[in-house]
């Protein structure tokens, strides 16, 4: 990223002056998918591919909203901050600065240019990280830099809850705020409680799948899995005191699962329960160093994934299967929200190129298009850049 030259293009945009530059990662989540809604354990990491923002205060209420990657710019008044369809991706920096004006949080007028390299709907987060992107800037411009970072995932989650109207759970706003260097952020989403957990995986990295199948969660099955996880909850409830599902172990599923009447809504409780323990068991394994562990849960969280989740569909298990085909991959699941997007895979480090070859290959000949890989590192979260 050459942040000298975006620098001048924000001139060209909105005149010279003092500009700030900020960055907020993407994420990929390790294990446990369609969890933190769930209440449950999660395991994500923040990546190396973000969003970059470069800002200037204003003197009035206007804020100004341009972005590299898209044509389409806005312009839109503090006090008159509502959803509007035409204004694609301005509507998550708009809903994050509805809800911190709400918050009566230190705010006015903006000029704005932003560019991501995260892939736009291969489930790396990147609306996310634009709407952590936008509340540290806040945060910092307006703010002092005092509002706790907790707040600031809060907000955005409620962004994307109530203004985009995606019922994410809290996971991705987390992992893109407290993400550090070589760490992943194993979360407890129904309390909060988290720790760091070094990315102890010895002579292998970790490979980023793209299917490049898109998909967008809010016209996807992604609230429908949210409600059938509801419907299991609310009749398990009736038979053992519980908020939420994740805190039902897998022996307690066993005597319970008999009053799951529905198959359907039986496979959708049983998955988050053993994912639930499967996370617990992947952080075991990377503080042990046993990677050829991590890579069977990664196997069996897919699966699950798969048929009982039913999230996958044919490009996500393909690029899979494909991986788990190659001696030099002990283990690959989908990640992030599924029906398209990303997975990944545990690869040899010295076997990482002959890998992406192979299943690139053997994935453009099955589905007709060729994927993308990353290898990017894991980094820490959004920051201002000085």
């Amino acid at each position: 990223m050459d942040i000298s030259k975006s620098i001048e293009e924000f001139y060209k945009l909105y005149g010279r002056g003092e500009v700030r530059t900020f960055f907020s990662p993407g994420r990929v989540n390790l294990i446990g998918e369609h969890i933190d809604y769930n209440g449950g354990y999660v395991l994500p990491c923040a990546i190396e591919l973000g969003t970059y923002g470069w800002v200037r205060k204003r003197n009035d209420n206007k804020i100004r909203l341009a972005s590299k990657n898209i044509g389409l710019r806005v312009e839109v008044d503090i006090d008159d901050l509502k959803y509007e369809k035409e204004h694609s991706w301005a509507n998550y920096p708009k809903g994050v600065l509805y809800f911190m004006k709400e918050e009566g949080y230190g705010l006015q007028g903006m000029d704005i240019l932003v560019w991501g390299n995260i892939p736009y709907g291969a489930g790396l987060s990147s609306s996310a990280s634009l709407e952590l992107l936008i509340a540290e800037m806040v945060n910092n411009l307006f703010n002092h830099g005092n509002i706790p970072k907790m707040d600031l995932v809060k907000l955005s989650q409620r962004a994307e809850n109530d203004f985009i109207g995606v019922k994410c759970g809290i996971m991705d706003q987390f992992a893109i705020a407290m993400g550090k260097e070589n760490q992943a952020v194993l979360l407890n989403s129904h309390s909060l409680d988290f720790k760091h957990v070094n990315m102890n995986i010895g002579n292998y990295k970790m490979v980023i799948m793209n299917t490049n199948k898109r998909r967008e969660l809010s016209d996807s099955k992604y609230n429908e899995r949210r409600r059938e996880c509801e419907k299991a909850l609310n009749i398990l409830k009736v038979h053992k005191n519980i908020d939420n599902l994740c805190q039902i172990t897998t022996g307690e599923f066993e005597q319970l699962e008999k009053y799951l009447e529905e198959d359907l809504i039986k496979n959708r409780a049983r998955h988050v329960v053993h994912e639930n323990q499967r996370v617990l068991k992947a952080c075991e394994a990377l503080e042990s160093g046993d990677i050829h562990q991590l890579g069977q849960l990664f196997i069996q969280s897919h699966n699950s994934l798969r048929d009982l989740y039913e999230v996958t569909g044919i490009e996500l298990d393909t690029i899979v299967e494909t991986a788990l085909d190659q001696k030099s991959c002990i283990g690959a699941r989908m990640t992030g929200a599924g029906f398209g997007g990303c997975a990944i895979a545990l690869v040899e480090s010295e076997g990482v190129e002959d890998f992406i070859d192979n299943v690139g290959s053997i994935y453009n000949e099955k589905i007709g298009y060729k994927p993308e890989f990353y290898t990017v590192g894991i980094g820490n979260g959004t920051r201002e850049l000085l």
